[in-house]
């Protein structure tokens, strides 16, 4: 079959695309590099191909898509090196290859750990880690990709599908440690570690209503209405999804208790939801928490946001290329209002009393 005239070649680091067009279809071929491999070849194309429809993607899988000259199916494992093509409509792969503009964010985050694989960073309160229909510019992901963007650790144009992202999510107002993956093969590891039990342990602190006598082990059930953006905490042998916090009295006094959380599930909104249901809400949280007990923590402190601070990850087990990261601990330190509130509510050592508790 004689090709037309038409030709095109478009060249940045490993994106390699050359078209031609055979009988009104323009044949676009993509190679694989090391943050497409392992993983599906719809999911890649889906990535990819983002304004195209989903009856286009699987039409095109069975009909006009090959990997290194053969055809396959959706669920072909893509590795390093493999040639995608695709043929297409002319015109089709402009309008489908329509990628997001790169969104400049200004960092109001610090960093706590970095290495060529993971990204650990301390998110303020007020920031959103995802974008919403709040808030879509300045999140604490866009950040993150200016920042890497910036110096160089990432690149957007030499990516096809891939952009590095969060393993963990914490609320708006909740501070604290989230964890991005620089690369697509430490993203997976790090989610497969983060679905497993005891791979990735996550620590909070914060401050509750009422005097804890002793550590709580929470196992319930829950549900979101995702409307209001609120879960109900079910009985643990009812429906819903499995709901499980350990939460550890540090410090007390008569009306409040610092606590150390640790997450054993990650529904949302958890920590906050299973303490309040356990008769011990959170300071400061308008949406689960006491609206008395807020109204004399504003009045004193000025504190109008739920007092939740993600302090430290420990990576307990780990395999593969990240197996590296086993015994590390990252920790943020606390924010301002976080120290003020405790100094006044459990003195001036604190601190010192708190380490020789943890």
């Amino acid at each position: 079959m004689r090709f037309a005239s038409f030709e095109r070649a478009e060249i940045h680091g490993s994106r390699q695309l050359r078209g031609a067009i055979v009988k009104n279809l323009t044949m676009m071929k993509l190679l694989i590099n090391e943050n497409e491999a392992d993983q599906r070849l719809d999911r890649f194309l889906r990535k990819y191909l983002r304004a195209a429809p989903l009856s286009f993607i699987y039409k095109a899988i069975r009909k006009n898509v090959k990997v290194n000259g053969k055809n396959v199916s959706a669920a072909f494992m893509l590795s390093a090196g493999d040639e995608v093509s695709v043929y297409t409509r002319d015109g089709d792969i402009e309008t489908f290859l329509r990628q997001k503009p790169a969104v400049k964010a200004k960092r109001s985050f610090s960093v706590a750990f970095e290495d060529e694989n993971i990204l650990a960073v301390e998110k303020p309160s007020g920031l959103l880690t995802h974008g919403g229909e709040s808030e879509k510019k300045n999140t604490l992901a866009n950040q993150v990709i200016s920042y890497l963007t910036e110096s160089g650790k990432y690149r957007a144009e030499r990516e096809k599908t891939f952009v590095p992202s969060p393993v963990n999510r914490l609320d708006r107002n909740t501070t604290g440690i989230v964890i991005f993956g620089k690369n697509l093969r430490t993203l997976q590891e790090l989610n497969r570690m983060a679905r497993e039990r005891d791979c990735v342990r996550k620590y909070y602190l914060t401050v509750v209503g009422g005097r804890m006598e002793k550590e709580r082990r929470l196992r319930n059930r829950m549900e979101k209405d995702a409307v209001c953006n609120k879960i109900t905490v079910l009985e643990p042998e009812g429906g819903g999804k499995l709901m499980e916090t350990s939460a550890r009295p540090v410090l007390r006094t008569a009306d409040f208790t610092l606590a150390e959380v640790e997450l054993i599930t990650g529904r949302t909104h958890q920590i906050r939801a299973h303490l309040a249901h356990a008769g011990h809400p959170v300071i400061g949280d308008s949406k689960y928490g006491s609206p008395a007990l807020n109204r004399r923590v504003e009045k004193r402190f000025g504190l109008t946001t739920q007092l939740l601070h993600a302090r430290r990850v420990y990576f307990a087990r780990g395999t593969g290329a990240l197996a590296y990261l086993v015994g590390m601990k990252i920790s943020a330190p606390f924010p301002r209002m976080f120290e003020t509130v405790c100094c006044a509510l459990f003195g001036a050592d604190w601190k010192r009393a708190l380490n020789e508790h943890i």
